[in-house]
């Protein structure tokens, strides 16, 4: 029987980093692959954990990564953890005239398309006779309905469309593997690069060991009716 394994992408983040230690002794998997442009920092493969390289827009890394993970067993979970707020000048818009049409280019690069490029080369790889969840994480502020601020032009708009790729996905996932769940997570305002110099007085901050945790949690939480759904922290369905 084929072995089920964990895929983690965005390895060398702070929740992706979490994610792995928090599944490397899971006695449901085999195995832990990690995914990331490059090696992780104090990183040894042994007999329960591989890192891979991949570039999230770059296909043929990914097809690479995807062949090794079909060598290595069966992903019956995926996790995306990859995501961009803000780099080297370039921060969240708060108001129109500070859109830049090369930083809107690459969120979307990397908060929407990178992510549904990993389900491409993944999702075919999920088992078809039994559970299996593909999981990217998303943002709160993605969310059409629960936008009442405004601002956060680009982040905001790539990971809607975050959302609506994994959603579509789901659906075609569904006829192939009815047993199988697409989402979208936010996982909180976490201590991380990413997210710590926006985290506001009065804002729950959670470690990314916490994060962590409470993604595994929810995701165990998930069925199959669940698939196409875009989630909080706390396993609340988010509305789009």
């Amino acid at each position: 029987m084929t072995e089920d394994i964990v895929v983690v992408a965005g390895a060398t983040g702070g929740i992706g980093a979490a994610l792995i230690a928090a599944l490397r002794d899971d006695a449901r998997y085999s195995h832990v692959v990690a995914l990331s442009r490059r090696r992780p920092d104090r990183w040894t493969d042994d007999a329960r954990r591989t890192w891979l390289p991949a570039d999230l827009l770059d296909d043929a890394t990914l097809a690479a990564a995807a062949r090794r993970i079909a060598g290595l067993g069966t992903p019956t979970r995926v996790v995306v953890a990859t995501g961009l707020l803000h780099a080297p000048g370039a921060a969240p818009e708060k108001a129109l005239r500070a859109l830049d049409a090369a930083t809107l280019t690459r969120l979307f690069e990397v908060n929407a398309t990178g992510p549904a490029l990993i389900a491409r080369h993944l999702l075919p790889l999920a088992p078809r006779d039994r559970a299996s969840v593909f999981a990217a994480l998303s943002a709160r502020v993605g969310s059409l309905g629960d936008n009442a601020l405004g601002g956060w032009y680009g982040y905001r708009a790539s990971k809607a469309a975050l959302n609506m790729l994994i959603r579509t996905a789901a659906i075609e996932h569904r006829r192939t593997h009815p047993l199988g769940v697409c989402v979208t997570l936010h996982p909180g305002t976490v201590a991380t690069p990413l997210s710590q110099p926006f985290a506001g007085s009065g804002r729950e901050l959670f470690t990314p060991p916490t994060a962590a945790g409470h993604i595994l949690r929810v995701l165990d939480g998930l069925g199959p009716a669940d698939s196409g759904g875009f989630y909080g922290w706390d396993g609340a369905p988010i509305p789009w």
